[in-house]
C-alpha cells in the first residue's frame, strides 16, 4: 500500500500563467471536475481540439473544466510563441477553455504541475510519463488525481464523459 510522504502537495497549491500572461490558480478550480491536456498545433492529434472545445461547451456549466498546456517536447510540434497558439487555437478551433503558456511536460525542465501529475509521491494516486501531445489526466473536484489517459484517447470517449456525469471512473 502507497504510503503518503511530507512532499505530497494539492493541485489547488499550484498556480500556472495562462496564454495571456495571467496568473491562473488552481484553487479556483476546487469544487470542479477537470481535464488537463498538453497541447500542439502540428501534431496528427491537433483535430481533438475540436473534441475538447465540444466536451467543454457540453459539461461546462455542469462544473467541468479543461486546461490545455501547450508543450513543444515531442519533435518539435509546438514551436509557436503564446500569441500565435492562442491565434491557432482561436481561428482553427474556436478554443474557448483554459489556455495557459506553453510550458514543458517532461525532462530536467518540466513544469511543476507536471511534477505533480506525473510523481507517485506528489499527487498519491499513480506514477506516469508524458508520451506524446494531448495525453489526458483527470482530476476530480476535491482535487485527487483519478486517472491518465493517453493521446489516442479521444476526448469524447465514454469513459470520460461518464466520469463527468457521474464521478466514477471505469478503466
Amino acid at each position: 500500500m502507497f504510503s503518503f510522504t511530507t512532499d505530497m502537495k494539492s493541485i489547488y497549491d499550484y498556480t500556472v500563467t495562462d496564454v495571456e500572461g495571467h496568473k491562473f490558480s488552481f484553487g479556483s478550480l476546487e469544487g470542479k471536475r477537470f481535464m488537463i491536456v498538453n497541447v500542439a498545433s502540428k501534431c496528427r492529434f491537433t483535430p481533438q481540439y475540436e473534441e475538447l472545445e465540444k466536451l467543454y461547451k457540453k459539461y461546462k456549466d455542469q462544473g467541468f473544466e479543461i486546461i490545455a498546456f501547450p508543450a513543444n517536447n515531442f519533435l518539435w510540434q509546438e514551436p509557436g510563441t503564446d500569441a500565435q497558439i492562442k491565434e491557432f487555437c482561436t481561428l482553427n478551433y474556436q478554443v474557448s477553455f483554459k489556455l495557459m503558456s506553453k510550458v514543458s511536460v517532461k525532462g530536467k525542465t518540466q513544469a511543476p504541475i507536471y511534477s505533480w501529475l506525473t510523481k507517485l509521491d506528489l499527487n498519491g494516486k499513480l506514477k506516469s510519463k508524458v508520451k506524446w501531445n494531448f495525453q489526458k489526466y483527470l482530476v476530480d473536484e476535491k482535487g485527487n488525481l483519478v486517472a491518465m489517459l493517453p493521446p489516442s484517447t479521444l476526448p469524447n470517449d465514454s469513459r470520460i464523459t461518464s466520469w463527468i456525469e457521474t464521478g466514477k471512473f471505469t478503466k
